[in-house]
């Protein structure tokens, strides 16, 4: 899986790393109302492939030595780390991974987020690890992010008021997009003048 590239330019030189208001080259299609937009889990991505073998999606800094098996995919040209696949028996998630593949009533070839009680402290509440195919949510969900906007100042407060990590928008054509809650600085409190 390629690294989808964010809605927003990026601003590396400050730190925390948040977007700008300042739409990606290549991500306009998003502005201008175009694609699907899908909710995006907060778990790990793993893949089965049509040989019927799992992966897990892992990121390798520059200097680190792969690991045995690794299959890379790209480059982040900003900070030099590699995304790739590793095979999921050798990876971090092996046991929690076959858990989840036990829950799980079906799995076809594609990707999938794994989630559950030991990934990323577990932010969705899942009671037992789990496989969700990416581009999946509960109807209600997804009635929900139809109504999501599509300007910074819109997504970033819309974000900020919902439990999901964020969104992927998903273009008829294949391409995809995504933006984090986390990609914005948090919305500044307001105060009420006449309160107190």
């Amino acid at each position: 899986m390629e690294k989808i590239p964010t809605l927003f330019v990026r601003d590396f030189s400050a730190r925390p790393a948040y977007v700008l208001p300042e739409v990606s080259p290549g991500c306009e299609w998003v502005i201008n109302g175009q694609g699907e937009a899908t909710r995006k889990y907060d778990g790990t991505c793993v893949m089965l492939d049509a040989a019927e073998r799992w992966w897990a999606r892992r990121e390798v800094k520059p200097g680190k030595t792969p690991p045995p098996s690794y299959v890379t995919i790209s480059t982040d040209e900003e900070t030099g780390k590699t995304v790739g696949w590793e095979p999921v028996a050798q990876s971090a998630f092996a046991k929690v991974h076959a858990e989840a593949v036990k829950n799980t009533a079906t799995a076809k070839t594609g990707t999938y987020e794994l989630l559950g009680p030991k990934i990323n402290r577990n932010p969705d509440g899942f009671a037992a690890h789990t496989l969700v195919p990416h581009g999946w949510a509960p109807v209600s969900v997804r009635q929900d992010l139809a109504t999501a906007p599509r300007d910074y100042d819109g997504l970033c407060e819309w974000l900020h008021a919902r439990p999901y990590e964020g969104i992927v928008w998903h273009h008829p054509d294949g391409r995809m997009v995504k933006i984090k809650a986390r990609d914005f600085p948090s919305p500044e409190p307001t105060t009420d003048p006449d309160a107190g």
